[in-house]
């Protein structure tokens, strides 16, 4: 792997000849406008306190700067919880390509079971829907807005990153695939492996974007149903106010750090393979450049699309009813470089794949009006999303 290049001039590669590279033990990530792919490690972030991440990985990249080292980023993952260890590094070797525009590579997901496929869900099912009902009753008494309660499934089986990683990027080349390498503190190799549809926050100079997603219904495979479900969705009251209420935390995050906020008067429609979302691309001029793409996604995090709203005593109730911990479900994937620049998706419909496991995650945001039943099919809807990936959408049968 050459040192690191930037998308311009003739020889940058294409997403697709990165895709083709990516090793197990590597990690590489994918927008609709930039790949980047790394290997090794030059540098890696000390935990310290949550306030000063940006700053310290700031300083992290101005010494690999002075290191030698050609056009250094910082890549990797920062968990739900902004206290607990977040992952980031700086690559020892880097590429930078085209985005994922263009057509994924049509290869199929190699997944080899241990012995009959096992599963573990948590929470139970049952005990999601109560989850939710539990959220209602918060709702009605007026403590809770919005929470977002979410569920995880632990699977046996062997899973091909490589072949995992192209298929997700072959389904939706709008969206941010990735695949960082965790460190192994048990010795066993684990990737968070995803593809987010939502971003959180990009910068490229003084042009800053945060594209979030809320309000949510699975498509169907009857083009006459899907399209209904799609009208529905944009029609629907519950949905719309939940997706107001991350649209003004997220302009209210970002107001303070830009000269001007530019929001749409209404939400538009985007899918996904599996799902169709409510989504308003809101872009922001930036004051001062001294601003890192990573601050800014700092600041907006977590927003109430994956934790709720108020945001503490939404953080709270998921911490009390939830059952398990999310680690960087729900937290914020992506790069950032010296200048500043960078992206951050938000890290849903993604696994951690380990060498003999993997732990797929999903939510739903509930809010007055939620039915316990359908925030599970909800969830059920968007864990297909990598189960289908994996060639293990049967794990469902007992988990929906």
């Amino acid at each position: 792997m050459q040192p690191s290049q930037h998308d311009s001039g003739l020889t940058t590669p294409k997403a697709t000849d990165l895709l083709r590279l990516y090793p197990n033990g590597g990690s590489l990530f994918t927008s609709p406008r930039r790949t980047v792919l790394t290997l090794g490690r030059h540098a890696t972030l000390t935990h310290g306190p949550a306030d000063t991440l940006a700053q310290r990985a700031a300083q992290l990249l101005r010494q690999a700067q002075a290191e030698g080292l050609v056009q250094p980023i910082l890549l990797g993952a920062i968990p739900f919880n902004a206290q607990a260890p977040a992952h980031l590094f700086i690559p020892e070797s880097t590429v930078q390509g085209r985005g994922a525009g263009e057509a994924g590579l049509p290869t199929q997901a190699e997944s080899k079971t241990l012995r009959d496929i096992s599963s573990e869900a948590l929470p139970h099912p049952d005990r999601y829907r109560d989850n939710v009902a539990q959220a209602l009753s918060q709702i009605d008494e007026g403590g809770l807005d919005k929470v977002v309660l979410s569920r995880s499934i632990k699977v046996d089986a062997n899973i091909a990153v490589p072949s995992l990683l192209q298929r997700l990027a072959n389904r939706n080349t709008n969206g941010y695939t990735f695949a960082i390498d965790l460190p192994a503190p048990d010795g066993e190799r684990r990737t968070l492996v995803g593809a987010s549809p939502e971003l959180l926050l990009s910068r490229r100079g003084k042009q800053v974007v945060s594209h979030p997603l809320a309000g949510s219904i699975p498509r169907s495979s009857d083009p006459a149903e899907d399209a209904r479900r799609a009208e529905h969705l944009f029609g629907s009251a519950k949905d719309r106010h939940e997706h107001q209420l991350v649209v003004d935390a997220v302009v209210a995050a970002l107001r303070p750090y830009c000269d001007a906020v530019h929001v749409p008067s209404g939400p538009s429609l985007v899918s996904t393979p599996s799902m169709w979302h409510l989504a308003t691309e809101i872009h922001g001029d930036l004051a001062d450049e001294a601003c890192s793409a990573l601050e800014l996604a700092l600041a907006l995090h977590p927003t109430p699309a994956v934790c709720g709203h108020p945001t503490a005593a939404a953080r709270s109730f998921i911490e009390t009813v939830e059952g398990f911990d999310r680690g960087f479900f729900t937290g914020l994937v992506g790069w950032c470089d010296a200048s500043g620049d960078g992206e951050w998706a938000v890290t849903i419909r993604c696994a951690e794949v380990g060498e003999h496991t993997a732990t797929l995650y999903a939510g739903a945001g509930i809010v007055a009006g939620s039915e316990p039943h359908l925030e599970l099919a909800e969830t059920s809807a968007k864990l297909r999303t990598m189960l289908s990936a994996m060639a293990l959408e049967s794990v469902l049968e007992g988990a929906a």
